[in-house]
Formats: structure tokens, sequence, C-alpha cells
């Protein structure tokens, strides 16, 4: 106790001398005596009275910071918050309301940031009436994309890079290999129609034109392709035609169609600096017609066309934003040479290796402004750490607040067991790879005889890696053994039993008088304001397949309850709204969308007579944002409570605050677990209606040791539970679908090792990537004397009820997202107690089962948490606080969370809204951030589309924004084709970088018209491009071929995700410095950029940018002026400071100090007298 006091009193000392220093900060005055007054004032106001009445005058700024000082470090406020934490934890707080307000008063004197009072909530457009004052009514556009002469217009427009357009996609030929500027002109392209016709310059061509079709002979032949001295070109102009582009077909040597001194007609394909492509069999050799005139040059009066058009669309209709002009030059601007790529220049030049011509300007570089107007500033961004006025001193503090707890025992066995369990993947994948390998090394032994025979046939000669290859790829392709063992005619749990039937047979059609009673029933008394409410609210428990979701809303429908509003059912995955909604209109008997429909985002299938929807709960939570009442409901559900998405735990507090509005609202909360008692505690003490199911006695088993691989020790256990249990079948938890499809391959391997005498198991996996017939198989029955495995993700706690199960195996493992501000990723985590007692309640369904924990029990106790973190205290939230602040709900720390997530959570998410420019200094929502909130997007998302209709390049946005958003992979690459994908996929590639490349993806599909060959033949994912036209529903202002409009737009989303190229290896973020490098798969892999953005991180061997955008580092402080600054050129920036000056050193050295003259032994001289 002693100890505690001593503790009290150095932490209260070291509070005044915190204090007495910002004083003496202001006042120049140190006293400590003056300190302890001040912290001995209750409250900022009671301080503020005492001063006025002593005369003092300190301005409200700094007496806040005082007061945010003093509750941050006093012990007082320290302990009583961790009695509140420890009370909160234990669910103690039930019934002291005075215990959470006082919590919530001190933690918005910690952060008026996040406690500002809250507004009345209006219309989008009366909001945007009311800003229009107070914001300016034009924003100042970024100086690199404002011309002010026309004349630079004029020149900008026709200097426009000949960027191919969409139809050049069709057969998927390479925009990389065609010029980037202006240079080459212009043509109708048409392979010989026009060949005669002047093309605007009198007599040769200076240069070749690209996609013209030349007369030529051919002036030598190599066995890779033959070369071709074209005619029509001043000057000897060759070019070549490579093997593959002389016929279609293959094509073993060129010599075997083509010889010395042959006159040809070719097609010019590409041009790199003075080399030139060539192709024969795009022209026909007799007629000299195009065979493929969708890879043509426009004439300029198609130029002329096409620019009155877009004109036409910007000033027309919904159209009618003026676009910015951007500055369009012909190439990439040059780059000042270093001193070393000068010195080694000079060196060259001096050595005769190359030609001083080359490098005109070398010794110009030195002065490039009077030399070169186009040479890039040698310019360094750095974060600009100047706080909003909102969030002055806020930030700081976050620093020192650890975030929730994802791990409750970082150094416990499972955590050390799950960080082990990454690597054991990788070795496993390697031994197969390497096994793979072997196999086809010994299948393709003899390959000499036939390059030995003279006589041998072309055919028969085969190389030992092509052979190899051959071989690898058909063993990919073929079915693993696992798979086609298991494979059945019939999916899907046969019944035959009607629609009618099969309602009846389920759990919840026997209480359904009581729970239309419990609905009915509200208290006639109304003793309580707080009685009313919670008789508006009732919360179902029951397990998976009672008939909560399908069956309630039929039952309220038959009873009358929809008569004044519609019932609306919440679920937290679009699968699920969609087949629930399915089943429904079935069973009801009518179209979906008529009486029965379902919305889920870019997708509305419902009509004005619509009485029973399904959504997902974020669109209702877009819906709020419209509506707060609900006006159009008369019954909500929420259903999968449980789950605790982010978008439900927010409804949780919006819809109590619309029950104390409308006390005609009723909401239903269902739940599949036992949590029940904390959403009705929470709900005003609502009351439970539960549906008995069926449960039966499980008996736990732990390990004695902790397993460090828990995936050899599930295969070991399924293998001794069907070789000494009695029937029954068996259920095993996973975390993902690449280990469970490596658990099905090694178990099926080790049961056709024991023999036949071994009973049949039949392994079923199971994960949200499989087909929904594939699923289905777990529903069905073994066959007589065998046993079924399903190997399930934690699809099967609560989603899914599997009859038949008796046995439950629990490595104790999930994968879980977890927020981070510098990375955003899926970890393993290990369970929660609650989820554990779920799974093993799965044994308990059909009989008295077993649940085989692969753990110990002091982990089960001491290293997992009692409950799941909600998705709300591990996510980010600046979407989700964006569409708060839109209802006009600011003071967060009031809002009525389940449980309130961290404020340095909250604080992160206003910082990027402000960043984004969606607040103001105030802390509310600008005009553009009002915008934002109306998007179903997250915010970076929204910015790049708002700011692409000022950019002047809308469709393009919209597009990627739509490839984006499609969901899953859209580049398929199959085992057996990888190299093929891989060639295919590398036409599409920008220089831009990868948002570029999915959109000339998108546009090389719309050239085709949309076809579903297009997709396969380019090996590209024809669901994921139907998803993308799907959300792609209008199209706005088009940029043309401008890409740099496009860049722009994307960099005014994602300038936090800004990284720079490292000296030493890879990229480095510039928010906090992380390492991270580009993703092997990216389109600029092999050429990295010095700045860049991206789309999101992803942790494999490295933490991997997806999605790379290339962008010019000033960009940054014109789109986030109040995120980024331009460093001082006359300071040395943080960046440059923070660099080591390492010199070179021998890398074979034991040392890398070894070459210091103080680390060098010197040879000693022996004197000759004395020896």
């Amino acid at each position: 106790m002693s100890t505690d006091k001593e503790l009290y009193k150095l932490e209260l000392l070291s509070l005044v001398s915190r204090v007495s220093q910002e004083l003496f900060n202001h006042t120049k005055l140190q006293d400590k005596k003056l300190a302890e007054f001040v912290i001995a004032s209750k409250t900022p106001e009671a301080f503020q009275a005492k001063l006025g009445d002593i005369g003092a005058d300190f301005p409200e700024w700094f007496v806040k910071n005082l007061d945010r000082l003093i509750v941050t470090m006093h012990p007082k406020y320290k302990r009583k918050a961790a009695k509140a934490k420890a009370a909160a934890a234990n669910g103690k707080t039930t019934g002291r309301p005075a215990l959470v307000d006082e919590q919530k008063a001190l933690q918005s004197r910690k952060f008026p940031g996040l406690s500002m009072p809250d507004q009345d909530w209006t219309t989008a457009d009366k909001y945007l009436e009311s800003r229009q004052v107070k914001e300016p009514s034009s924003e100042k556009l970024p100086e690199s994309l404002t011309i002010d002469d026309t004349m630079a217009q004029l020149s900008a427009v026709a200097s426009r890079r000949n960027r191919a357009s969409a139809e050049d996609y069709l057969d998927g030929e390479p925009s990389s290999k065609r010029p980037r500027n202006g240079e080459n002109g212009r043509d109708n392209g048409y392979g010989g129609r026009d060949n005669d016709q002047p093309r605007g310059r009198p007599g040769l061509d200076d240069r070749p034109v690209l996609y013209k079709i030349y007369n030529g002979s051919i002036s030598n032949v190599r066995d890779f392709g033959a070369f071709v001295t074209l005619e029509g070109v001043q000057g000897r102009t060759e070019g070549m035609v490579h093997v593959s582009s002389i016929i279609n077909g293959r094509v073993t040597s060129a010599s075997e169609f083509v010889k010395r001194g042959q006159r040809v007609k070719v097609k010019v394909m590409s041009i790199a600096g003075t080399k030139v492509g060539l192709s024969m069999k795009d022209v026909d050799q007799h007629t000299g017609a195009d065979l493929s005139p969708h890879l043509r040059v426009k004439t300029p009066q198609e130029i002329a066309d096409e620019e009155r058009r877009a004109a036409t669309r910007t000033l027309t209709g919904s159209n009618s934003t003026p676009t910015i002009h951007v500055d369009e030059r012909k190439g990439s601007n040059a780059k000042r040479l270093s001193s070393p790529e000068r010195f080694e220049i000079k060196q060259l030049i001096a050595s005769g290796v190359v030609d001083a011509s080359d490098y005109p300007d070398l010794d110009e570089d030195l002065n490039p402004a009077a030399s070169n107007h186009e040479i890039d500033e040698d310019i360094d961004i750095e974060v600009n750490e100047v706080e909003p006025t909102f969030l002055s001193g806020q930030t700081k503090v976050t620093l020192e607040l650890s975030p929730v707890k994802i791990i409750k025992a970082p150094d416990g066995s499972m955590n050390r067991a799950a960080l082990a369990g990454a690597s054991l993947a990788k070795e496993r994948r390697d031994l197969k790879r390497l096994d793979a390998n072997e196999e086809a090394d010994s299948e393709s032994h003899e390959i000499n005889q036939p390059w030995l025979d003279p006589m041998a046939n072309q055919n028969e000669r085969q190389f030992a890696s092509d052979i190899k290859g051959n071989l690898l790829g058909q063993k990919a392709a073929q079915l693993p053994a696992w798979k086609a063992a298991n494979k059945v005619v019939s999916y899907g749990k046969i019944t035959s039993l009607s629609i009618q039937e099969q309602r009846k047979s389920l759990p919840i059609y026997k209480l359904r008088d009581q729970l239309v009673q419990a609905v009915r029933d509200v208290s006639t008394s109304r003793l309580t304001i707080e009685l009313t409410y919670q008789n508006q609210i009732l919360v179902v428990v029951g397990d998976t397949g009672s008939g909560k979701t399908t069956q309630m809303a039929q039952y309220l429908a038959e009873e009358g309850f929809l008569e004044r509003g519609r019932l609306g059912c919440t679920q937290p995955r679009k699968v699920a709204a969609v087949s629930v909604a399915k089943r429904v209109s079935e069973e009801v008997g009518c179209r979906l969308g008529a009486e029965v429909g379902y919305t889920i985002r870019f997708e509305d299938m419902t009509s004005p007579e619509t009485k029973i929807k399904y959504m997902t709960d974020g669109m209702l939570l877009r819906e709020l944002l419209v509506d707060p009442d609900c006006s159009k409901y008369s019954v909500l559900m929420l259903d999968e409570a449980h789950e605790r998405t982010i978008a439900t735990d927010v409804l949780f507090g919006l819809l109590k605050k619309a029950c104390k509005r409308r006390p005609d609202l009723k909401l239903i909360c269902t739940s599949a677990t036992l949590d029940a008692a904390k959403f009705a505690t929470y709900f005003w003490g609502c009351p439970i209606f539960t549906i008995p199911g069926r449960t039966f006695p499980v008996e736990t088993l732990y390990t004695k040791e902790p397993e460090p691989d828990y995936l050899e020790a599930s295969l070991i256990t399924i293998l001794q539970i069907h070789l000494m249990e009695p029937a029954g079948d068996i259920l095993l938890f996973l975390t993902g679908q690449e280990e469970i499809d490596t658990a099905c391959e090694v178990l099926y391997e080790r049961v056709k090792a024991l023999g036949p005498q071994v009973p049949e198991l039949i392994i079923l996996p199971v994960y949200a990537a499989l087909p929904s017939e594939m699923q289905s198989r777990i529903f069905e029955p073994p066959p007589p004397g065998a046993r079924k495995v399903v190997i399930a993700t934690n699809i099967a706690e609560t989603s899914i009820t599997i009859d038949g199960i008796y046995y439950v195996i629990d490595p104790g493992f999930a994968k879980q997202n977890a927020y981070d501000p510098k990375l955003g990723m899926d970890s393993l985590i290990p369970i929660s107690q609650a989820q554990a007692r779920q799974r093993s309640g799965r044994a308990g369904r059909t009989g008295p089962g077993k649940c085989y924990r692969l753990y110990t029990e002091i982990a089960y106790r001491n290293e997992m948490l009692p409950n799941p973190i909600p998705e709300i205290q591990r996510t980010n939230l600046a979407s989700t606080i964006l569409t708060l602040k839109a209802m006009g709900i600011n003071d967060l720390i009031s809002f009525d969370f389940m449980d309130p997530p961290p404020a340095a959570t909250m604080l992160t998410a206003l910082e990027q809204l402000y960043a984004l420019g969606a607040l103001d200094d105030e802390g509310l929502l600008t005009r553009i951030g009002r915008k934002m909130a109306d998007f179903p997007l997250d915010p970076p998302l929204s910015k790049m589309l708002i700011k692409s209709v000022d950019y002047g390049c809308s469709e393009e946005a919209l597009t990627i924004v739509a490839m984006l958003q499609a969901g899953g992979q859209v580049y398929y690459r199959p085992k057996d084709k990888q190299a093929q994908a891989d060639a295919k996929k590398a036409k599409f590639h920008q220089p831009e970088g990868d948002l570029l490349t999915l959109l000339a993806v998108y546009n090389g599909w719309k050239a085709s018209k949309f076809s579903n060959p297009w997709c396969f033949e380019n090996f590209i994912q024809t669901r994921a491009m139907k998803t993308a036209q799907d959300v792609r529903k209008q199209l706005i202002v088009s940029c043309g071929t401008n890409y740099n409009r496009v860049r722009m737009a994307i960099c005014s989303g994602f300038f936090r995700n800004a990284a720079k190229k490292d000296p030493t290896e890879g990229f480095k973020t510039l928010v906090e410095g992380t390492p991270v490098s580009i993703h092997p798969s990216s389109a600029i892999f092999q050429r990295p950029p010095e700045w860049c953005v991206y789309y999101e991180l992803v942790l494999t061997a490295k933490e991997y940018m997806h999605q790379v955008t290339v962008i010019e580092p000033k960009w940054l402080s014109e789109v986030a002026p109040t995120f980024f600054r331009v460093a001082d050129q006359n300071k040395i920036s943080k960046r440059k400071a923070s660099e080591k000056i390492e010199p070179l050193f021998d890398r074979f050295a034991t040392n890398k100090d070894d070459w210091r003259l103080s680390k060098q032994k010197r040879a000693t001289r022996s004197s000759q007298t004395f020896g």
C-alpha cells in the first residue's frame, strides 16, 4: 500500500514539473505553487473563473491544453480509467451509468476534437447551400494542371501523345510497344488503301509511321527473323520482322518462308527509338490489304472531330463542368544527371566507347535552368507536421495510447505457433515444388538421341526445358487425386418434402405464435420512457438453421405487421442477402424483386410493392444517411448481430435513436451465440426470446504440451479418430483456402497409404471461394461404413449447421484483419474463449460428442481473450466517421457505441479526413466531404472520383474504381499455362502503373464488345469484368489519352500511400518510413519509378505494394497541401538528415570496416642489428 502511495506522489510530482514548464514557456514565470494551483482546479471553467477574479488573462486554447495535460497525466484520473476499463472487461458496468458518464466526460476533456457538439440532420442539398458561404466557390487548382494562355492550350492539344485507343486492344496488342509522343504523325492506317495520297508531308516520310504499310525488300535473314529495308522513308531505314510475325502459324526458322532480296509488304507495329518492329502476317502479300485494320492511326480530321465531340459533351447536361487544362508534354521530363553519372559518361567518352554527340547536354547539365527548361527540379517532399486546429495538441497524445489488444499473450505458446505457421506452410510449398521438378526431370532424361541422329525428324528434337515445362503443365492441369476420389454426380441435400413441409419442419415453426406475440406485446402502462423503448426491441437467440432469417419475416408479414411499412432485414455478407431473398421469394411464391427483394452495393432488386427487403448492413447505414427515422420501415431485423461488423455496431447506436423518435418502430436483433445478455442490456434491458435447439453433452480434450505445428497435429488427430473412435463425422477448423487444400491432399495420401482395410474417409473442404454446389456436399450423409470429414474455415462456427458431426478438432486459430496505420493485412491470431465454446458446441448437435482442442488448458485460460474483438475496434474508421459526420453526429465520445473504438483510431481517421479535404479547421464537413459521404466507397476512392471531374477524367477514374471494386482477381493464371497468361498480361502493361493497366484491360474488353471469348483468350476473369461493368453505371467527361489527369486524380485520393525509392533497396513510405517493395506481378516491377502511390499493402514474404501508380513528387504538395510540403531548399530535409553515408567496402571481407587505416595491419620492418 505504501508503495502505491509513493508511486502516486511520484506521478504527481512529474505532473507538477510538466505544468510548471508549460507555464514558464507561456508566461516566463516558473512557480511550482502556481502549477499546484492549476492542478487543484477541478474543471477548466472553474480555473478560468478564478483567473478572471484575480485579473489574469490566459487564452482559451492555453487553458484547454493545460486541462488536457492534467487529465492525461494526473494519477487520480489514471486510476479511475484503469478501474473503469477493468469493470468493462468483466461486464460490471451494467447498472452503473454514472461511472460510464464520468469516463466519457474525462475523455471529452482529453480529446475535445472527438466531442464537438452534434448538429441537426439536414439533407445534402441544404448542407451544401449552408457551406457555400464558408467555402469559396472555386477551389484553387494545382499549378501543374493550369495553363493560362490560349496558345499553350492549343500546343498542349497538338502535342497530345499518340496513345493507343480502346480499339487497339481488340487482339491484345501491347500498348507498351507503341510510341508515346506525337512525332510520328497520324494517318488512316488502312493498309495501302490511301498509300498514294499525300499525308501532310511531301514525298517521302521523315521516319516510319506507326501502323502504316510499306513496300520493302529483305536485306538479311536470321533464324529469329528477317531484316527489311523500307521504301518510302527518307534515308536507309531497316526494320525487323520477327519469326512469329511472318505468317499465322508456327515457324521454326525464317529461312523457310523468305529469302534475301525478296520483295515484301510489311506493316509497322512498333517503334522504339531507332528499332522498328514489322509484321508480314498483318498484310496481304498479294493485294497489300491491311489484315488488322483496327490497328490504325487516326487522320487529322478524325482527331478534330473527336475533340469537337468531347467539347460538346463537356458543355451539355450533367457534364457541364469546366475541365482543367493539363500540360501534356511529349515525353517525360529530363532528369538531372548526378555527379557520378556525369563522371562515368565523361570517362566513356574519353575512352572512345561512346560518342560525345550522344550527350549534347552533358556540360549544360551543370546549369540546367539556362539550357533546358524541362529538367525536373530536384525537390524533396516531407510530411507537413502542422496539426489541424480542432485537433491541436491531441495528435501527439495518441502516440502514448496503446491500441486495442488483439492478442492477449504475445509471447504465449499459441502466438508462437501462429508465427511459425507461415514458415511451415512455405516449407510445404517448397517441398511440393521440388518433388514436382524431380519427377519431371526423371521423365525427361532421354532427349539426346534425336539431336545426335542426323536423319531424325525436326519435331522429335526438343529441349529439356520444354519437355519439363510440358510435364509440369500437364501435372498441374490434372485434377488432384483427393478431388477426383470424391467426385459424385448429384449435389445438395436431397429432400422429397414440399416447401410448406420444409417450413413446418424447422424448429421455429413450433414457436410461431409465441414469437409473434412477443413482437406484438407492447406494454400498455408505459410507466417509464425506458420501459417503452425496451418493448420496441426484441433479441432472438437461435441456432443456425432454426429458421430465424427466412421464417420470422414471413410470420410478421402474415400477421399484418407490414401494413404501415416494409420489413428490412440486414445481413453481414452480400451472398447471404441474395441467397436468403431468393429462398424467401420461392417460399412466398413471388418473383424476386416484387414482394420480396434485396439491395446490395451496386445492385438493387426491389420495387415499390416490395414488403420484405433483405440488404447488407452497409446499405441500411446508407439509407439512414438520407432518412434517419427509417420512415419507410415498420420492422427492422439485424440478423447475425453476433458477428459485430463495423456497420452493425454503428446501426445499433443509430437505431436506438430512431426508436426514441418513432415509438411505432420495431427492432429485432438475432444472434446465434449465447452473448444475448449483452445485447439485451445495451437495448434498455429488452426481452430475450430463445429458440431452443438440440444440445447434447460434449467432452472437451486438451493437449498436454503445446503443438508447434497445428496442421500436422490436426491430420494426426483425424486419423486417430477415424481408426479408433466409433462412427460419427469429423469437423476440422482451419484458417484459409490454401491451408485447407494442403490438408485435404496430405490427408488423402495418408489414408490411401494405410491400405484398403481402412474404412473409407470422405474429405470435403468448405471455404468462401468454393462453388455453392460443392459447398452443399457437406450436408449429404456419408455412405454406409464410411466416415465424412469436413475441413472448414470459421464459416462453420455459426453460419452453417452440419448434421452428423460428433467430433470437432479445434487448432485454436483464425485469420483476422487488424488495422494498423502503417500496414493493413490479415494476421493469424488465437481465437477467443467464446469462439472456442462455439466450436465445441458443433459436436453436440446430433448426439454426445467430443471436442479435441489442440492447445493446453492453460493456454485456453491465459492466452485467449474472453470475447472476440469487435471489428469497430480493429479497423480503419475513416469511412464510418465520415458517414456519422454527414448525419450531424460530431460528438463521437458521447455516441452510444456498444464497444467504443479507441481514441487513437478515431483521431487517426479524423486526421486522414482532414488531409483529404473532407473536414475544415473546425472539424466540420466541407462541401467536398459531404459529397464524399454519398459514395458507397472508401474516402480515398470517393475523393479520387470527385476530383476527376475537375481534372476532366471522370470516365477513366470511374473505370478504375469499378475495376478495384470488382472483387477477386481480374487476371486468371492457371497453373498449366502460367507463362502464357503472364505474356498476355504483359501486353496490357502501362508504364504509368497498375491502375492504368486495369484501365487498359477494361478498354480492351470494351473494344471487343464485352465478349467472353476475348476474356478467355487473354486470361481475364469474366465474372470480375462483368461486375466492374455493373458498378460502372454512368460515363462522365473523358480526358482522351492524357493519363496525367488520371494519375493526378489517383494521387489526390491516395497521397497518404506515397512511397519514394530508397537508395539502398526497395521503397520507403513517406508517412511512416516503412520499407516496402513493388510486387513482382506489377506492370512496373522491371522499371521502378522514383515516386509512386499504392492502393494497398499485402504482407507475404515482404511487405508488397499492390496496384502501384507512378506520380510526380510536386503533385503531393499540390493535391494535399495540409499533409505534404516541399522541403526548404536552404535546409537539409529530414529524409536526407536521416540518411547515413557509408563508404564502399569489399563485400567478401570479414568486416566491412577493414578498409579503414586503423584496421589494417602494417608489415613491421625487422632490425638488421638486433634481429
